[in-house]
């Protein structure tokens, strides 16, 4: 997680020159796309609709085994447009929980909830946001007190997946690559599916469709690299 925005810890010291630069790679692309799951503003915008996002994102997977296509990634929208895209996927429609001990809603979700709960009808909001609250309290991270999103929310999911790979990076930090595996196997792959599949039923989501291309193919390469690594899958 990112400890500007919404988490309220230090990473680890680091020295570049023993960083595993496949894991820094990876972790600095979970968090390119928790920002890109924001309300877009100037400075992604900008990156979006001049390429350098997409740049950025074809050199990181370069370093990494993974194969995940960028060239789609882009937007033709001015900003305002992105703006009411993102508002009309993943606001509108959108209310405050009544309850937030159970997580009930007074009104219909948007089309596309980033939430995880959304997505697991088997699964109660509690027990998907306790466990979320377990792992992350688990490596000191938490919401900042700024930010007032359940812990089942994608760009928390990301920033947490990105955190851990970050700590794998340092020389055999191994149970943090475990705990990203057990994230994505138990919770951030779930949510991406439901993401991607509500998308694809949207007529016109844009650029978000293409972020989920990344996001889906991205997130199911690093569970698999994982596994086969870690559990020889």
């Amino acid at each position: 997680m990112n400890g500007d925005t919404t988490a309220d810890h230090e990473d680890p010291p680091l020295d570049r020159d023993e960083l595993d630069p496949d894991a820094t790679a990876r972790g600095t692309v979970y968090a390119l796309l928790a920002s890109a799951f924001e309300h877009p503003d100037d400075g992604i915008y900008d990156a979006l609709a001049g390429g350098d996002l997409r740049d950025e994102l074809t050199a990181l997977f370069a370093r990494t085994p993974l194969d995940v296509s960028t060239e789609e990634v882009g937007s033709e929208d001015d900003y305002d447009t992105l703006c009411a895209r993102y508002n009309d996927l993943f606001v509108i429609g959108y209310s405050e929980y009544e309850d937030r001990t159970d997580g009930t809603l007074s009104t219909d979700e948007p089309p596309v909830p980033l939430y995880e709960s959304a997505y697991r009808p088997e699964a109660s909001w509690t027990d998907v946001n306790l466990d979320l609250a377990r792992a992350y309290d688990y490596y000191g991270v938490r919401p900042a007190a700024s930010d007032r999103e359940h812990h089942d929310y994608l760009g928390l999911q990301l920033e947490f997946a990105g955190y851990l790979a970050r700590r794998e990076a340092i020389e055999e930090e191994l149970d943090a690559a475990r705990a990203r595996l057990d994230l994505l196997d138990r919770h951030l792959r779930l949510l991406v599916e439901g993401v991607v599949d509500a998308l694809d039923d949207e007529p016109n989501p844009g650029a978000y469709a293409r972020f989920a291309r990344v996001l889906d193919e991205f997130t199911a390469a690093d569970r698999a690299e994982l596994a086969d690594r870690l559990e020889g899958d």
